[in-house]
């Protein structure tokens, strides 16, 4: 079981501080120093949080996950919500990969998740997408690159002000990357990883092309 763990694109600490509470010593890292921000402030609200950041237990770093980097190796990497997605190059990835492996303990394990290629074209041909409640509503739209496997994702967010009928209009864009599945496995065993397995959306079954999330899970 491993004990040290890194989360790559840690955002609000929404999967790191669970981990931390469930006894793991965790360090968060992201680019954005907002987020890391907000994620201290979350981890502070409670008693137990409060106590286990005054322990160490937990650490927010704001580096960029092609270069992070730590004094010591730990024992597991992860990376979930499509952070890896975000990386738009193929140098970028191949940066991730080989700095994670430096980063870990011998047999350390690294496991994260990507969309496949095929949902991002999916997304094209079902857009638009819209949610609409009393509290949040979103109009989301998409522009593909097909030749790069690349989606612009384009959200008009409508939030509801607290205590107020007002609400608040929000712009965001996302860009993603959909990489070929059996390029990213042979880049993990290039970078050093010699157990590399994919499992598909949520369930200990091998990834095929139906398969819209991926989850590689790779072992040092």
């Amino acid at each position: 079981m491993p004990k040290s763990v890194v989360e790559l694109g840690c955002g609000t600490g929404s999967i790191t501080i669970p981990l931390v509470n469930s006894g793991f010593e965790v360090t968060g890292i992201d680019l954005s120093a907002d987020m890391l921000s907000i994620a201290r402030r979350k981890m502070e609200k409670t008693p137990q949080g409060s106590r286990l950041f005054r322990e160490g237990s937990i650490r927010w770093v704001q580096q960029d996950m092609r270069a992070w980097e730590l004094p010591e190796p730990v024992d597991a990497v992860i990376s979930f919500c499509d952070c890896i997605s975000y990386l738009l190059e193929e140098a970028d990835i191949v940066a991730t990969f080989r700095q994670t492996y430096n980063g870990l303990k011998e047999k350390g394990i690294f496991v994260f998740d990507v969309h496949h290629p095929n949902t991002i074209i999916r997304y094209d041909e079902e857009q638009p997408f819209v949610w609409d409640d009393k509290s949040v509503s979103y109009i989301w739209t998409c522009d593909l690159d097909a030749p790069r496997c690349e989606i612009e994702h384009h959200l008009s967010i409508f939030a509801k002000e607290e205590d107020s009928d007002l609400y608040r209009r929000f712009e965001e864009v996302h860009v993603q990357r959909g990489y070929d599945p059996k390029w990213m496995k042979s880049e993990l065993l290039k970078a050093g990883f010699r157990d590399v397995q994919t499992y598909a959306d949520f369930e200990w079954v091998e990834a095929d092309d139906e398969a819209q999330r991926l989850f590689f899970v790779a072992v040092k």
